[in-house]
Protein backbone atom coordinates (compact mmCIF):
# COMPACT_ATOMS: atom_id res chain seq x y z
CA UNK A 1 0.00 0.00 0.00
CA UNK A 2 1.18 3.50 -0.80
CA UNK A 3 2.22 5.69 2.10
CA UNK A 4 2.02 9.48 1.96
CA UNK A 5 3.57 11.73 4.60
CA UNK A 6 2.60 15.32 5.24
CA UNK A 7 5.26 17.75 6.46
CA UNK A 8 5.56 21.44 5.69
CA UNK A 9 5.04 24.40 7.95
CA UNK A 10 1.29 25.03 7.92
CA UNK A 11 -2.09 23.35 7.53
CA UNK A 12 -0.70 19.81 7.94
CA UNK A 13 -3.97 18.37 9.25
CA UNK A 14 -5.99 20.06 6.52
CA UNK A 15 -3.60 18.82 3.82
CA UNK A 16 -3.78 15.29 5.24
CA UNK A 17 -7.59 15.46 5.32
CA UNK A 18 -7.76 16.48 1.64
CA UNK A 19 -5.36 13.68 0.69
CA UNK A 20 -7.31 11.13 2.74
CA UNK A 21 -10.51 12.09 0.96
CA UNK A 22 -8.78 11.70 -2.41
CA UNK A 23 -7.11 8.33 -1.77
CA UNK A 24 -9.75 6.54 0.25
CA UNK A 25 -8.35 3.10 1.05
CA UNK A 26 -5.67 3.20 -1.67
CA UNK A 27 -3.01 4.82 0.53
CA UNK A 28 -2.05 5.57 4.08
CA UNK A 29 -1.59 9.22 5.09
CA UNK A 30 0.43 10.33 8.10
CA UNK A 31 1.21 13.79 9.47
CA UNK A 32 4.78 14.22 10.71
CA UNK A 33 7.26 16.93 11.48
CA UNK A 34 9.24 18.14 8.45
CA UNK A 35 12.32 16.22 9.48
CA UNK A 36 10.46 13.00 10.31
CA UNK A 37 8.45 13.13 7.08
CA UNK A 38 11.56 13.70 4.95
CA UNK A 39 13.44 10.97 6.82
CA UNK A 40 10.56 8.54 6.23
CA UNK A 41 10.80 9.28 2.52
CA UNK A 42 14.59 8.95 2.48
CA UNK A 43 14.45 5.65 4.39
CA UNK A 44 11.75 4.21 2.08
CA UNK A 45 9.18 4.20 4.89
CA UNK A 46 6.99 6.51 2.78
CA UNK A 47 6.44 6.85 -0.94
CA UNK A 48 5.48 10.52 -1.30
CA UNK A 49 5.84 13.72 0.71
CA UNK A 50 3.49 16.72 0.70
CA UNK A 51 4.17 20.05 2.38
CA UNK A 52 2.56 23.45 2.51
CA UNK A 53 3.94 26.81 3.54
CA UNK A 54 3.42 30.45 2.61
CA UNK A 55 5.89 30.35 -0.30
CA UNK A 56 5.39 26.79 -1.58
CA UNK A 57 9.07 25.92 -1.60
CA UNK A 58 10.82 27.15 1.54
CA UNK A 59 9.28 25.63 4.64
CA UNK A 60 7.21 23.24 2.57
CA UNK A 61 10.19 21.42 1.05
CA UNK A 62 13.39 22.46 2.88
CA UNK A 63 13.91 19.18 4.73
CA UNK A 64 12.89 17.06 1.75
CA UNK A 65 15.32 18.93 -0.50
CA UNK A 66 18.09 18.51 2.07
CA UNK A 67 17.52 14.77 2.51
CA UNK A 68 16.42 13.46 -0.89
CA UNK A 69 17.75 16.16 -3.20
CA UNK A 70 16.22 18.97 -5.23
CA UNK A 71 15.84 16.73 -8.28
CA UNK A 72 13.26 14.62 -6.39
CA UNK A 73 11.19 17.61 -5.27
CA UNK A 74 8.77 19.95 -7.00
CA UNK A 75 7.24 23.26 -5.97
CA UNK A 76 3.86 23.12 -7.69
CA UNK A 77 2.55 26.46 -6.46
CA UNK A 78 3.81 29.76 -5.11
CA UNK A 79 1.88 32.92 -4.21
CA UNK A 80 0.05 33.99 -7.36
CA UNK A 81 1.46 31.15 -9.48
CA UNK A 82 0.09 27.61 -9.78
CA UNK A 83 1.84 25.16 -12.07
CA UNK A 84 -0.39 23.98 -14.92
CA UNK A 85 -2.10 20.61 -14.63
CA UNK A 86 0.01 19.38 -17.54
CA UNK A 87 3.26 20.43 -15.82
CA UNK A 88 2.20 18.91 -12.47
CA UNK A 89 1.41 15.66 -14.29
CA UNK A 90 4.87 15.77 -15.90
CA UNK A 91 6.49 16.24 -12.49
CA UNK A 92 4.74 13.14 -11.09
CA UNK A 93 5.58 11.10 -14.20
CA UNK A 94 9.21 12.28 -13.96
CA UNK A 95 9.45 10.54 -10.59
CA UNK A 96 9.27 13.48 -8.20
CA UNK A 97 8.50 12.26 -4.69
CA UNK A 98 8.05 15.46 -2.70
CA UNK A 99 5.61 18.24 -3.54
CA UNK A 100 5.46 21.70 -2.03
CA UNK A 101 2.72 24.27 -2.44
CA UNK A 102 1.09 27.22 -0.75
CA UNK A 103 -1.60 26.23 1.70
CA UNK A 104 -4.31 28.19 -0.11
CA UNK A 105 -3.71 26.11 -3.27
CA UNK A 106 -4.11 22.69 -1.60
CA UNK A 107 -7.61 22.13 -2.99
CA UNK A 108 -6.36 22.88 -6.51
CA UNK A 109 -3.03 21.02 -6.66
CA UNK A 110 -3.62 17.98 -4.45
CA UNK A 111 -6.34 16.41 -6.62
CA UNK A 112 -4.05 16.65 -9.66
CA UNK A 113 -1.00 15.22 -7.90
CA UNK A 114 -2.85 12.43 -6.09
CA UNK A 115 -4.84 11.39 -9.17
CA UNK A 116 -1.64 11.17 -11.20
CA UNK A 117 0.21 9.22 -8.48
CA UNK A 118 -2.63 6.71 -8.21
CA UNK A 119 -2.76 6.37 -11.99
CA UNK A 120 1.02 5.90 -12.13
CA UNK A 121 1.01 3.32 -9.34
CA UNK A 122 -1.82 1.34 -10.97
CA UNK A 123 0.36 0.66 -14.03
Amino acid sequence: MLKFVVGGQIDKKEVAQVINELVGDKAEVEVKSDLDAAMALKNKQADYYFGACNTGGGGALAMAIALIGRSNCSTVSMPGNIMSEEKITEEVQAGKQAFGFTAQHKDTVLPIIVKEILKKEDK
